[in-house]
């Protein structure tokens, strides 16, 4: 392992479940290995602001089990500009900072990359997102947590939506991508789900509505992501209550109590593993890598790579859900 004196942590984004976990790993691996450790607080913002302070193993104390991220988060549009991750570069410099953690998603890492390309900063990301798209990985920091949540929400409403006979749309985040949609109504007995990777969802709703709802079901629930192509839960149980008045339909939202609560146990040693892992890979002089899980086992992917190339939705799993829905 190389000498990297000084070593930076950040979390960018949207907030995720098990981003605290990572930044108590990352912060003792630092120490561990006689690393001096930053916390670049509310994210690229503070890197250009100058919110920067060395942490030590108290400054993590207690955090492991707590939801969101104690660094903060922040939008920064004027990182976007070669100016502002110049201020950036500048204040990386005035604290000595040899190498910087970025805790975050597809965003966070095109940042780190464009940072790292202007300036040769060793970064090193991790992906927490509790979307699940980030290719490279089998799992993101929140995934897991955000999965129990949705499952504990709509084992709820099915006990309502089985007493009144109703069909029930419940909307999931997850703009562009169906992973948390398709595992989680798996995972809680959906009857469908309305996933943006699927073109011909829609028809296929139609047949179970027309065929065993109205012949057998008591009660369904439909999964919906927040970004599918029909506009989301409300714009769909619309359309489908005027074509079928007979149904009783609602609609729950979810929206951000799955990004918030206390960490899975799976996120925590994921978090924990792979801010070590960050660390060490830094020490070894690794740079423009992304710290993921493949197989159960860390596994390093170019950042450039993590961001460009789209994670694909494992189809066995939509064979699954139409062999358990019937």
């Amino acid at each position: 392992m190389q000498k990297i004196g000084n070593i930076g942590v950040l979390t960018s984004g949207g907030d995720a479940p098990g981003m605290n976990a990572a930044i108590r790993a990352v912060v003792r691996a630092a120490i561990y290995h006689q690393c001096r450790i930053f916390g670049i607080r509310c994210g690229y913002k503070g890197l250009i602001e100058d919110q920067i302070e060395e942490m030590f193993s108290p400054s993590v104390s207690n955090v492991i089990q707590t939801g969101g991220t104690l660094l903060k988060s922040a939008r920064c549009p004027e990182f976007r500009q070669k100016e502002g991750r110049h201020k950036a570069w500048e204040n990386l410099k005035k604290h000595g900072i040899e190498g910087l953690v970025a805790i975050g998603g597809d965003g966070t890492f095109r940042g780190a990359q464009e940072l790292s390309q202007e300036y040769g900063m060793p970064v090193i990301g991790i992906p927490a997102t509790i979307d699940n798209d980030i290719s490279g990985t089998e799992y993101t920091i929140g995934y897991d947590t955000a999965l129990n949540t949705i499952v504990e929400a709509v084992d709820k409403i099915r006990d309502t939506a089985s007493a009144h006979n109703r069909l029930f749309f419940i909307e999931v985040m997850g703009r562009d991508a169906g992973f948390l949609t398709l595992r989680g109504g798996i995972a809680s007995g959906a009857e469908a789900v309305m996933i943006p990777e699927l073109q011909n969802d829609e028809e296929k709703l139609r047949n179970f509505l027309e065929s065993s709802y109205k012949k057998a079901k008591t009660s369904s629930i439909v999964l919906v992501a927040e970004g599918d192509e029909v506009g989301g839960a409300l714009r769909l149980a619309e359309k489908v209550q005027k074509e079928y008045p007979e149904y009783d339909v609602r609609v729950t939202i979810l929206g951000h109590i799955q990004r918030g609560g206390s960490p899975s146990a799976f996120d925590r040693v994921s978090a924990s593993r792979m801010g070590v892992s960050a660390v060490e890979a830094l020490l070894r002089g690794e740079k423009n890598v992304m710290v993921g899980l493949i197989n159960g086992q860390i596994a390093l992917t170019p950042l450039l790579k993590s961001v460009k190339e789209k994670k694909q939705l494992n189809r066995q799993l939509l064979e699954l859900l139409d062999i358990l829905s019937i």
